[in-house]
């Protein structure tokens, strides 16, 4: 199993570079593909993925993308909005077929994963673009990475939640520092290469830091709808990891804090 998981790991990070150096069409192809991925993983866990309600949140999903895509970004209240009314009218006219918290999982799902993913794309298109979207997977992976060390080695006080009674809490503080560490050495290392922050260092080190908090908030947050769902992963299309979800779950939550922060910053 370790070196299913390896070599998945070796493979994704290499998809991964490629279409962040690519940027453009190529990432937004990408991120649109994995979002309507996710989407099924997640609309599975309530059997929606093939009903009228899963198809209209994919629907809504490449409407959003496309509106994204060319600059239509203010019209996407417009979007959500509709894409609540044509749900109600499909709860309405095909009433008692669904529940309310099926509708409830359909809407939350294009928000969870699409609109969030899409944060990948959005901040790869920020000026210096090219060189902040690497906080994301450093806030995340990262992150992840310094956590699972710093707890092996010296993790004794189990974490607070028991989602991940595996986890320490001082994993969970090595991560923050670990991200942090690394977003600064990032800085360091490109701070010639982009000019649109003052403190270039500071900034990134806060932003890592930051991500990681977020990160282990969405990996515990994925844990837990697994468990109300009782499935162990969301699908089976990464060997050794699980499916989109399981292996995006902390990035989902993370990229949007990076455009935020990246834009306040």
């Amino acid at each position: 199993m370790f070196w299913v998981r390896l070599r998945s790991s070796v493979i994704l990070m290499v998809i991964t570079i490629a279409v962040i150096l690519l940027g453009g069409d190529a990432l937004f192809a990408v991120v649109l593909a994995i979002s309507i991925i996710g989407m099924t993983e997640l609309y599975k866990t309530g059997n929606l993925n093939k009903s009228p309600l899963g198809i209209t949140g994919y629907a809504a999903a490449i409407v959003f993308f496309a509106l994204l895509r060319f600059g239509l970004g203010d019209y996407n209240i417009f979007l959500f909005i509709g894409f609540l009314l044509v749900l109600m009218v499909i709860y309405v006219f095909l009433y008692p077929k669904y529940r309310v918290e099926e509708i409830t999982a359909a809407f939350f799902g294009l928000f969870y994963v699409a609109v969030m993913l899409s944060f990948i794309y959005q901040v790869r298109m920020l000026e210096g673009g090219f060189y902040i979207v690497w906080l994301i997977f450093i806030g995340a992976w990262g992150s992840d990475t310094s956590a699972y060390c710093v707890g092996m080695l010296i993790g004794k006080h189990k974490n607070f939640t028991p989602l991940s009674p595996k986890k320490s809490i001082e994993g969970c503080v090595g991560g923050v520092v670990g991200a942090a560490l690394i977003g600064f050495l990032y800085a360091l290392i490109i701070k010639n290469h982009i000019t649109n922050f003052h403190n270039i260092e500071l900034a990134f080190a806060l932003i890592s830091a930051s991500a990681s908090v977020i990160s282990q908030i969405g990996d515990l947050a994925a844990s837990a709808i697994k468990r109300n769902h009782d499935i162990k992963d969301y699908g089976t299309l990464i060997p050794g990891h699980g499916g989109i979800l399981d292996r995006f779950d902390s990035i989902i939550f993370v990229a949007p804090i990076v455009y935020f922060l990246a834009t306040i910053l």
